[in-house]
This record gives structure tokens, sequence and C-alpha cells, in this order.
């Protein structure tokens, strides 16, 4: 099986595009965006409680801490939220108003308690890609092109490697693709 498509600043900018035109925009946006702006898993996207995100005065986090069961490899991490992905966060937790922390962050229509499983919303993150018309694109998406725009601004592999949550660095060089200008700009160094 291949890995999953790197995107283009401009691919990501059609995906957004075409989730502004259907129903559940916000939502479909902050999950997407969580993906491509924090480089978070589509399972620890769907474990996301409001409590995860908003800090009790109902402020957006700085930091996400993921406990040990809502990650991959069982092992608690920390998320750390840029600016852009905090005012993503916000609007959308500013639309929907949840009123009990403990709740799921995204609903889901069938399951607004318990929100999405990690593969409802890995199928759904792959027909929202399949819609906007991006071809190889899947849940991972947003994780890969996440790691390769760091590495094409030069943070070092171990830096990724805890972005990621990564526990080995063999792993973390499987998410980056290099570019032609990545390598472009290499040779230039020389």
């Amino acid at each position: 099986m291949s890995q999953a498509k790197t995107l283009t600043p401009q691919e990501l900018r059609r995906v957004l595009d075409h989730i502004a035109t259907r129903q559940h925009a916000a939502r479909n946006r902050a999950m997407l965006l969580i993906t491509h702006w924090s480089g978070m898993r589509v399972g620890e996207v769907a474990a996301l409680r409001v409590s995860d995100v908003l800090d009790p005065q109902g402020c957006v986090r700085n930091e996400i801490r993921l406990d040990a069961e809502q990650t991959k490899g069982k092992h608690a991490r920390v998320v750390f939220v840029n600016e852009k992905l905090r005012k993503e966060i916000a609007r959308y937790v500013e639309q929907r108003s949840p009123t009990n922390q403990d709740q799921k962050l995204f609903y889901t229509q069938k399951r607004m308690r318990e929100g999405f499983t990690a593969n409802t919303l890995c199928q759904h993150f792959h027909h929202l890609y399949r819609a906007a018309g991006i071809e190889g694109a899947s849940s991972h998406s947003g994780r890969r092109s996440f790691a390769t725009a760091m590495a094409s601004q030069g943070v070092g592999v171990r830096v990724l490697m805890r972005a990621l949550g990564h526990r080995n660095i063999s792993s973390t060089i499987l998410y980056v693709d290099a570019s032609d200008d990545m390598l472009r700009r290499a040779v230039e160094l020389v």
C-alpha cells in the first residue's frame, strides 16, 4: 500500500474550499486543520474531548495533553497548538457552544454524544479528499503534510519525532517527502 499523499498549500486550499460549501463546514474544517497544523493522528482527533482543548475559562489551550488511551502507542503526549490553529478551534467551539466538558469535541449526526470513532473519521476524511478531487489523500495526509512542511523549514528530525509522537526516528523519516523546492534549496547550500 502506498503512503498517503502530502498536500501542497494549493491542494489544502482546494479541500477547504470544498468543505466551505458543505454541511458541517466548521467542524470539518477544524478537524482537517488539526491534522495539518498539529500533526495529530486521526484517532487522536476523534478521541478529543472538549476539556482537552479548552481550559476551565473556555479558552483554547496552547498545549493539548493526550492521555495514553487517546494515542496510538498508548503513550501520553503533548501536542503544541500554534496561534492559527487556536483561532480555528475557537471559531468552531464558538459556533458549537459545547455544554459538557467531558463530551467529544467533534460530533456526528448519528452519535452526537460519542462523536467520531477513529474508523468513521478515517472514512470521513477519505470522502472529503475524494470529493475535493485530491487523489491519493487519506486520513494520514495531514500528518505527512505537517511533517514535510516542518522539515522544509529546517526543523530537525528529533523535533519532528517529538511533534509527531513517535518513539523512533526511523518512523519519523517515513513521513517527510523531499519536494523539488526542498532539493533546490539544499543544493544551494553547497
